[in-house]
């Protein structure tokens, strides 16, 4: 019997170039994924999922959203705020992907409702390493949890 596993979309909130290749490099081999998009700025990752003046998003959710926390515009905590406060985005799978150590923002994060806190390796092998462990885990073994359209 053949697995068929549907493709998925992943949503990459991260102001890096840098970190945004390392991060596509990774999951870029693993043909689960139908698509990675990108924004750079918090604000950005709003209109990309909630939509913008009473215009509904023109894109389908993400199965999961990657997330940095030091962001122009609109910070990474700000961003978790609002997509948990708002009923169709409270369930959505969120990771923290982040270079920051600080409990304060492991605790806000947690705090904020997200689903996992990943700190970026420094080391280049470690950073494609934790990349594609994420993705694999969150795109194929966790069953998330069914979002309304």
């Amino acid at each position: 019997m053949t697995l068929s596993i549907e493709p998925t979309r992943i949503l990459l909130v991260e102001d890096d170039p840098n970190d945004v290749e390392l991060v596509q490099l990774a999951l870029s081999p693993y043909n689960f994924l139908s698509r990675i998009d990108v924004v750079s700025d918090g604000e950005q990752a709003l209109r990309y999922l909630l939509g913008q003046d009473d215009e509904p998003p023109a894109h389908p959710l993400p199965r999961l959203v990657l997330l940095d926390l030091k962001l122009p515009k609109v910070n990474g905590l700000q961003v978790l705020q609002t997509l948990r406060a708002h009923p169709k985005t409270r369930q959505l799978v969120i990771v923290v992907m982040t270079s920051s150590q600080e409990d304060s923002d492991l605790n806000a994060c947690y705090d904020l409702g997200i689903n996992s806190y990943v700190v970026k390796p420094l080391d280049f092998q470690q950073f494609l390493e934790v990349t594609q462990q994420v993705g694999l885990y969150w795109t194929l073994l966790n069953k998330p949890p069914l979002l309304s359209p």
